[in-house]
């Protein structure tokens, strides 16, 4: 299917790698033009080389998402590179800390920026430009762990807010014509990703884990979330917005992890 995004304009944070990057393929692979934000300037060359072989436009800029001021600057400083911008995908996320009982003072407010602090400052620097727009839409990709209790505590309260996020925003925005949607996946299976890291470390408990809640025997991949992604931003998804659209192969249990036994 081809989703018509040819000539338009997107801009991922965390692009540099895991399902940023993914994205960032997939929408470079449909003809887009992708600037793509990350902290470090090594993963954002090796990134921008892997999707500049799409034939498109590709900008890059290195920003701590948790700092408004540079997520701004670099906001304007792809928009002007690729000559505005038409969709926005808040995908940089993690976790500081744990649960509350063994979090540090500081941590729970540091992840909540990082996840739904960040998105909500990517889509106000954004407006602009998506006002300008006629297909304007905006991602922000959460998570399964938003939506089930479960460990991490700091980052499954993150990833609820950025679903009320993308709902909230979509009700407000929507009268600029511009779409927020929500995109929450589950565990996705990448080398050097975080389950690659858990199943090194942690064979065992991993095992049960995939045996015990995913109905198709594995993880996600990335290009599962991907493709997803890439269809909500397009005019084929036209229709779509205030919604969490989740990704998950029917998983059950969110997480490894079980409260009173990290």
């Amino acid at each position: 299917m081809d989703l018509g995004m040819r000539g338009s304009r997107a801009l991922v944070t965390g692009g540099s790698r895991g399902i940023g990057l993914a994205v960032a393929d997939a929408l470079a692979a449909e003809g887009a033009a992708v600037g793509i934000v990350a902290r470090g300037a090594d993963g954002l060359a090796a990134a921008a080389a892997r999707l500049a072989g799409h034939g498109v436009p590709v900008a890059t800029a290195a920003a701590d998402v948790t700092d408004a001021a540079a997520l701004g600057a670099a906001v304007r400083q792809i928009a002007g590179e690729l000559g505005g911008l038409d969709h926005l995908v808040a995908n940089a996320g993690g976790t500081v800390g744990g649960n509350i009982a063994d979090s540090a003072p500081g941590e729970f407010a540091a992840t909540f920026s990082l996840n739904a602090g960040h998105a909500a400052e990517l889509i106000r620097s954004g407006l602009p430009y998506l006002k300008e727009s006629q297909t304007a839409a905006c991602v922000i990709i959460s998570s399964i762990t938003g939506m089930r209790p479960a460990p991490r505590t700091t980052y499954a309260v993150a990833k609820a807010a950025e679903i009320h996020l993308a709902a909230t925003a979509a009700a407000e925005l929507a009268g600029a014509g511009i779409r927020v949607n929500a995109v929450s996946p589950g565990s996705i299976m990448f080398p050097g990703g975080s389950w690659d890291r858990f199943r090194a470390q942690n064979p065992q408990a991993f095992a049960e884990f995939l045996d015990s809640q995913f109905p198709f025997g594995r993880l996600g991949r990335l290009e599962e979330v991907a493709d997803v992604v890439a269809f909500l931003l397009s005019r084929r998804a036209s229709w779509i917005t205030g919604a969490n659209i989740v990704v998950d192969g029917g998983q059950g249990y969110p997480s490894a992890r079980r409260f009173g036994a990290q």
